[in-house]
């Protein structure tokens, strides 16, 4: 007997696929941060999985981009270079710089909709105290901002940068786990939707310019090796306008 006509029903999710979610939860959560190598038997016994399944995360971890491997560490988390962080933060602040200016004020009701679904998310999942969630629904907010230019070019050249945007963003919500919660950080997205829908694209250029990644990136140098002069010198501006 066919089961009834839109009542699909989904298979559960393998151990491999729980496997691979557990371990990229560690990395977004900022417990595995970039560079670090992943030891299968210990994240298999933290887990409670065997090895082969674990092997197969790490494969769809890999296809990803999260972790790489190497010939004499093994698998790492994705290595970031300050000049990565660099690259990878000037690139997101002009592509949301250019999405504001081409969207806000918003002239379709629905983009606005979808900004207000990825707040929501992201506020269950800091209700939740889930800090990888925040980070994931972080991600989607702000593709979500993105959207509001209608530019759809634009938003795949910023979903481009989501493997690297969830790592730079797993280690701002790491850096500034000592001084703001969770709910802290959805209050920070809340404010930007509310510019947003005041239709005020000065006040959301402001906002996102100072969203929350001056922790982050006063101390990057320390954290990241790998600093060119392009990138030591944007690190000595971004110093200068936080003080």
């Amino acid at each position: 007997m066919s089961a009834p006509s839109g009542r699909r029903i989904e298979a559960p999710p393998s151990i491999t696929q729980l496997a691979a979610s557990a371990v990229r939860k560690m990395i977004l959560s900022g417990e595995l941060r970039p560079g670090d190598r992943v030891v299968e038997s210990q994240v298999a016994g933290t887990l409670g999985v065997s090895k082969p399944p674990l092997r197969e995360a790490l494969r769809v971890l890999e296809q990803e981009g999260l972790v790489v491997r190497t010939p004499r560490r093994g698998v790492v988390v994705t290595p970031l270079t300050l000049h990565d962080v660099y690259e990878i933060v000037t690139l997101r602040h002009d592509l949301e710089r250019l999405a504001v200016d081409l969207g806000v004020p918003c002239r379709a009701p629905e983009r606005i909709e979808r900004c207000r679904a990825a707040l929501a998310e992201l506020e269950r999942a800091a209700e939740a105290g889930d800090a990888a969630a925040v980070t994931e629904r972080g991600f989607a907010f702000h593709v979500a901002v993105v959207g509001l230019a209608g530019h759809r070019r634009l938003e795949e050249a910023y979903r481009s940068l989501a493997l690297q945007l969830h790592l730079c963003m797993a280690m701002n919500r790491r850096a500034r786990r000592t001084h703001e919660t969770l709910a802290g950080d959805a209050r920070r997205h809340r404010r930007i939707l509310e510019l947003v829908e005041a239709g005020d694209p000065a006040a959301v250029h402001h906002e996102l310019a100072h969203h929350g990644d001056r922790s982050f990136l006063l101390e990057a140098d320390e954290t990241f090796p790998g600093g060119s002069p392009e990138s030591l010198a944007w690190l000595e501006q971004v110093r200068g306008g936080s003080r």
